[in-house]
């Protein structure tokens, strides 16, 4: 029996997805495209968010009025829908980052504790 030698495919964390995308949307307003690929490259290929899961997190954020959209035009001239965060999102972003970052600080401490 061979080896799997496949990186295994991260699975988010309830709620991380929305503060991933929100944390893209505080650097101004982007596409669900470009969102996409800002959160892949940023991690180094590690987070790959597929349409499937991005645009019902876009959806999410939207109806919670977290991001506002409008449709505009992509770098290549394509119909596109712009996202931007709102007031409201940049508290939750806020809000979330903290309680992640408490979160990752308590796994560490674990995993670290012989």
């Amino acid at each position: 029996m061979g080896t799997n030698k496949r990186t295994p495919e991260p699975e988010f964390l309830a709620g991380t997805l929305d503060m991933l995308i929100l944390r893209t949307l505080s650097r101004g307003p982007n596409h669900g495209y470009g969102s996409a690929q800002h959160i892949r490259q940023v991690s180094g290929d590690a987070l790959n968010v597929g349409e499937g899961s991005l645009y019902p997190a876009l959806q999410r954020l939207l109806m919670d009025d977290c991001a506002v959209a409008e449709w505009g035009t992509s770098e290549n001239n394509r119909r596109a829908r712009f996202y931007k965060i709102t007031v409201k999102g940049r508290k939750r972003l806020a809000q979330e980052k903290k309680s992640f970052d408490f979160l990752v600080s308590a796994i560490g401490r674990v995993m670290e504790t012989p």
